[in-house]
Order: C-alpha cells, then sequence, then structure tokens
C-alpha cells in the first residue's frame, strides 16, 4: 500500500492530477475497467444532480429508506468536518483503513492514469457499496452531470433539484446550458424526477429524446404546504398530514416532493416503502451545514453553505423568518467561481454587520478581493476585512453582543472553519 493513513492519500491525491477539475470519463472509465468491475451494479442507483438542494435531497431520501430498513450507501461531497462523511453506509461513515483499502485497490489498477480527487473518491465508494452488499446507492453529482465521475455508472431513476447559474466556467453561462449539463445524467427510457415545475427546455427536450418518463413538480405530482404539515400526491398515492421536514427553510418542502415521487417510483420497482417510513424519514433528517443552529452563551451561530444567488434567497427568507432581537452579523467567504455580488445584494437588507475572510488554497478568494465584489452592493462602512475566515470570526465574536446573532455562510470551507471550534 503507498500509505498507510487517509490523511496521507489524501494529501496525495490532492496534487496528483495536473489540475482540481477535470471533467470527462475517459480516464475514471478505464481505471474503473481495470479493476475488473462491471458498469452494471448490483444495487439500485439514484443519482441527484442540480445546484441547490442535492444534499438535501440525498439525506432525506436516505432516512426514508433507512427507516424502512434498506441498507442505504450515500455518496455525496464536499465534506464539512471529515472526509468519510462522502462515503457512508447505513448511516455510518466508512472508517478510514476501508478507504484506504479502496484507495490501494484504485491506485494499483490505474497504473499510469492521473485521476483526480473526486475520480478516486468516487470510485472508493463504488467499490465499497459493492463489498457492503448495499440495496441502494444515492449519488450526489460533484459538478454538472454529463461529465462528472458520478455518471460513469447509470441511474435507475435521476432526480434533479433546481438549477440557477453555478460553476458558470465549466458548465455554461445561461441556465438552459447548464440545464443540459445536469440532464446528463438521465438514461434512456429511466425515469428521472425534476423538483422544479418548468425546468429548462434543453432538459426537457434531453429526455424526450432518451424517452425518458419525466415527473415534474406541479404536474405529474403535487403538494400543498400548510401551517403544521403538508401533503402530496400523484397518480398512485394521496397523503394527507405529512411531517414536515426537519430541515430549515419552506424549500425544503420542494425538495422533500420530488423525493416523495423517487419513493413512489422505488415502490413500482418492488422497494416497500409506506407513509408509516416517509414521516420516520422526514422528522429524523439531520444534514450539517444547512441553516444549522449552535446555541451559544451570548450570541446564536448559524451555519449556511450557501453560496450562489438561489441558495441566498433561500436564506434570506429564513433570516426573516426567525426574529433577531439584535443584529445579524456575517461572516463571510467565497471561491472565485461563485457570484459574490449577487448574493451580497440579495442579503444585504438581512446582515447589519459583514466581516469578510479570505479562503486558502487556489480556488478561494482573500479576503480583500471577496470584500471588493461585494462593496458595491452592501454599506462599505459595515464591511471589515480580514486575511482569513477564522480572524474574520474571531472579530466578529468579540464585537457580537447580548440578543445578535452571527451566520456564517458563502462555501463549505467558510463553515468548516468555524464550526471546528464550536462543535
Amino acid at each position: 500500500m503507498r500509505f498507510d493513513t487517509l490523511p496521507e492519500w489524501l494529501a496525495w491525491q490532492e496534487n496528483l492530477h495536473f489540475t482540481e477539475v477535470d471533467p470527462g470519463l475517459d480516464r475514471i472509465g478505464l481505471v474503473w475497467q481495470r479493476l475488473n468491475h462491471v458498469k452494471t451494479l448490483p444495487f439500485k442507483i439514484v443519482t441527484v444532480a442540480g445546484t441547490n438542494g442535492k444534499g438535501s435531497s440525498v439525506a432525506m431520501l436516505d432516512a426514508i429508506l433507512r427507516a424502512a430498513d434498506y441498507k442505504v450507501g450515500t455518496y455525496t461531497s464536499p465534506h464539512l468536518l471529515c472526509y468519510n462523511e462522502r462515503i457512508v453506509i447505513g448511516g455510518q461513515p466508512c472508517d478510514d483503513m476501508a478507504i484506504c483499502r479502496a484507495f490501494d485497490e484504485i491506485d494499483q489498477a490505474r497504473a499510469d492514469v492521473s485521476l483526480t480527487y473526486f475520480e478516486f473518491a468516487t470510485l472508493a465508494a463504488i467499490i465499497l457499496f459493492c463489498e457492503q452488499d448495499i440495496d441502494i446507492a444515492l449519488l450526489e453529482v460533484g459538478m454538472g452531470g454529463r461529465l462528472d465521475a458520478v455518471n460513469l455508472f447509470d441511474a435507475d431513476i435521476a432526480l434533479i433539484t433546481p438549477i440557477s447559474l453555478d460553476h458558470t466556467q465549466w458548465l455554461g453561462e445561461d441556465r438552459e446550458t447548464i440545464a443540459y449539463e445536469k440532464a446528463g445524467v438521465i438514461r434512456e427510457s429511466k425515469p428521472v424526477v425534476c423538483s422544479e415545475p418548468e425546468p429548462a427546455t434543453s432538459l426537457l427536450a434531453y429526455a424526450d429524446k432518451l424517452n425518458a418518463p419525466i415527473f415534474r413538480s406541479g404536474h405529474q405530482f403535487r403538494y400543498q404546504l400548510e401551517d403544521n404539515n403538508w401533503s402530496w400526491s400523484n397518480a398512485e398515492y394521496d397523503w394527507a398530514g405529512l411531517a414536515l421536514p426537519a430541515l430549515a427553510g419552506d424549500y425544503q418542502v420542494q425538495n422533500a416532493a420530488a423525493v416523495l415521487q423517487v419513493v413512489s417510483l422505488l415502490t413500482e420497482q418492488n422497494f416497500k416503502i409506506e407513509q408509516i417510513h416517509v414521516h420516520r424519514g422526514l422528522t429524523t433528517v439531520r444534514l450539517a451545514g444547512r441553516f444549522q443552529e449552535i446555541v451559544g452563551p451570548v450570541v446564536n451561530h448559524y451555519f449556511d453553505v450557501t453560496h450562489n444567488a438561489q441558495g441566498a434567497k433561500n436564506l434570506a427568507k429564513l433570516l426573516d423568518s426567525n426574529e433577531c432581537a439584535g443584529r445579524t452579523i456575517a461572516v463571510l467567504g467565497m471561491l472565485k467561481d461563485k457570484d459574490a455580488s449577487a448574493v451580497a445584494e440579495i442579503l444585504a437588507e438581512q446582515i447589519d454587520v459583514w466581516y469578510v475572510g479570505g479562503i486558502m488554497g487556489n480556488r478561494g478568494l482573500t479576503g480583500v478581493d471577496l470584500t471588493s465584489q461585494i462593496e458595491g452592493n452592501v454599506p462599505t462602512k459595515a464591511v471589515y476585512t480580514h486575511e482569513t475566515i477564522l480572524i474574520a470570526y474571531e472579530q466578529a465574536l468579540k464585537e457580537a453582543k447580548k440578543g445578535d446573532r452571527i451566520i456564517v455562510f458563502g462555501s463549505f470551507h467558510t463553515v468548516e472553519a468555524v464550526m471546528r471550534l464550536l462543535v
């Protein structure tokens, strides 16, 4: 084995390939062939693509399926505090040695083929899922869909969450182009579920070309939000009085509605899932970094991985609906490929003071660059620029008074840096 510990493997993988992001299936496909694994896997696959809501959708579907006693493997990215969060079986992250063994198997098979950090993770997840004899895998696309490593494996059901502008330098500058890339996870004659009632025409055309049955919110399935519960129906089911998802935000009901359509399709494929399993799953689901609250002795902290305009709109609604006696203080850090200006403009009315910090690494924005991007949309006197996220947070905490709240957001990296201090 090349390395004995998971941190050593990961440090090596970060610099193995010439670039961090390299879309395409040729290299990973060749290594998978060398591993003597077949492309058709011995378990069902639900592939989740989209811009926002992928992680929440995977978490809810996982919770429902496990409530119905199915052995579920989830592959998600990025992680918050621990790499092992990416590869989870039966609700438990795979341990270091299991992942290291999978990495070694991949390393032996790849020979001279260079793989990215994400491609190593994807292959490791599938290897471990095969070893553990799971019933179903929930695979979250890393970026896009058509050329994403996850798309090497054929989805039995594709779930496409709301699509907006993100990763534009790789996926395209408009929603139609981006939606075409996301639609790449659809397979011929296999169903696709859309969280949005009106998906982009490029996505609809892609599904039509493949003769893939499409299930759209507000069309083939519907939901209605009530005061303390919600209802959902399609051609086969009519469920009333459903528990609200245990994830903050009314928009999570939109995600849950699409998840229930996936559940309905799985029942047609001989999965036995009943309303009681739906209730248990929705009420027990947990997902770190989605308007996650940590109560403090002086101020409450909220953590949200929001990093694009659509996510910022959802965050603005959450801040409005959760009253605060004092000020709302932001700790913000973002990556270079995100539209920081749009995010700041949307949240300008909800946030009183901005503590901006830089994210280390090639993809991270420095504090100075991030401030220059947002200062046209927020009062300059309310922005304080710092070299790192931790320094920005320390200053925010020092200035916070009882009754204030601190919202840490803008990137998984931003949330991770501060959350490590509190958990």
